[in-house]
């Protein structure tokens, strides 16, 4: 599909996107909470498996041609980090809530723009290390390493976040021979494949009611992932992506409204901080597109 740049529209759709994913981490936090993890994302992962290969299906040439790469080692690898980063993540929710572990995981763009040099070869100015500076920062506000209250804890969202800017950075480098199809059918079917291997050992009986969870949990991820395909088709990222911090916010209400959760000064804060070096830094790589 040729990628139309309507703006309005895309960003609609990433607002929207934002909301089911953060409905998506309140079914997670959940259902986390009463089963083992690794169950509860292996079996989200099961539906997403099922959704990549059916969307491969619709395409010309079938699964063969979605499975097709000649970075097999590579896209593997992505399978399975963003499977384990998924793991770490709702982890976090059990452990912090969704208040505080999102704040801390606004940082992946910080790190993944620190990162785009020694991994992608790209140019980061000193305008972006600054943003970058700050952004961390805010992340020290938020865990207050050095304090006797320190929870270790704290520093497990911050895992995640590397993870997935791992993850997003070697998306982009394998973009560079394999289609988006390609890679997101082979992170579908890896991520179900370790999973499966892995989360069968901790299956536990669930109940009707959190089946019913379970279900709703599936059809946020599907849909999610779908919003946001369709995001990136209508409108460029680079005009859409400093909306996707809305997902900050609509966490936090849920986290607030259901699970009783409070906003710390500092989070608040640091997390004012991260979103702003955050949104600093979208802005300075759209000038740099416009100057390419």
């Amino acid at each position: 599909m040729n990628q139309s740049n309507n703006i309005p529209l895309g960003i609609l759709l990433m607002v929207l996107t934002t909301f089911v994913f953060a409905v998506q981490d309140g079914l997670s936090r959940h259902l986390a909470g009463e089963y083992n993890v690794l169950m509860v994302v292996m079996i989200r992962y099961w539906f997403f498996a099922a959704f990549v290969i059916a969307l491969a299906r619709r395409h010309a040439g079938g699964i063969r041609a979605a499975a097709r790469t000649n970075q097999p080692v590579l896209q593997a690898f992505r399978g399975l980090l963003l499977a384990a980063e998924i793991c770490v993540m709702v982890a976090a929710f059990t452990l912090l809530g969704l208040v505080e572990s999102h704040a801390v995981f606004t940082c992946y763009p910080l790190l993944v723009a620190a990162l785009s040099g020694p991994v992608l070869g790209e140019r980061v100015g000193w305008r972006r290390w600054a943003a970058i500076g700050v952004g961390f920062i805010g992340v020290l506000v938020i865990l207050q390493p050095g304090l006797a209250v320190f929870d270790p804890a704290a520093a497990i969202p911050l895992l995640a976040a590397a993870m997935f800017a791992v993850y997003g950075l070697l998306t982009r480098f394998v973009a560079r021979q394999d289609t988006t199809a390609t890679s997101f059918f082979w992170t579908g079917t890896m991520g179900a494949v370790a999973m499966t291997a892995t989360g069968l050992w901790f299956w536990e009986p669930m109940s009707g009611a959190d089946w019913i969870y379970m279900a709703c949990l599936c059809v946020t991820g599907v849909t999610g992932h779908w919003l946001l395909i369709r995001c990136y088709e209508v409108a460029e990222a680079s005009a859409v992506q400093p909306f996707a911090y809305l997902q900050l916010v609509f966490a936090a209400i849920i986290g607030m409204s259901i699970f009783g959760e409070t906003i710390q000064t500092n989070v608040a804060i640091g997390a004012a901080m991260i979103v702003a070096a955050g949104l600093f830094t979208f802005w300075r790589e759209r000038l740099q597109r416009v100057a390419d």
